[in-house]
């Protein structure tokens, strides 16, 4: 089945960096569009960043300038470097996929487990 498997999470000081790495190897649509989102207890899962076929990146407006997604075909991995992290960043993170050439806003079907951030002031 599908599997996606993320790690790199865990707790940090406002102002810190973390660097999530999500792990496609098993994934067969892994260089197609791949995202990372969050989720707050209660609130409903926030898209933090995607990347496409051609390893174009979008960001949301809260991580733009922090965040970094990136693509390492040789490693199969879908990397999140955050820096600059805020106490608002904290939540559980999960990495997509979906069987689409280019991000187009349509679900994806394809999670992890998810990953948590904690930032403490």
């Amino acid at each position: 089945g599908v599997r996606l498997v993320e790690s790199g999470g865990g707790s940090v000081q406002a102002g810190g960096s973390l660097r999530l790495s999500c792990d496609a190897s098993r994934f067969i649509y892994r260089n197609l569009c791949m995202a990372w989102f969050r989720q707050i207890p209660g609130k409903e899962r926030e898209l933090v960043a995607n990347i496409d076929i051609g390893d174009s990146p979008t960001y949301s407006d809260s991580v733009k300038g922090r965040f970094t997604i990136s693509r390492d075909k040789s490693k199969a991995t879908v990397d999140l470097q955050m820096n600059n992290l805020l106490t608002e960043d904290t939540a559980r993170y999960y990495c997509a996929g979906v069987n689409m050439k280019h991000c187009t806003g349509r679900p994806f079907p394809y999670w992890g487990q998810g990953t948590q951030v904690s930032v403490s002031s």
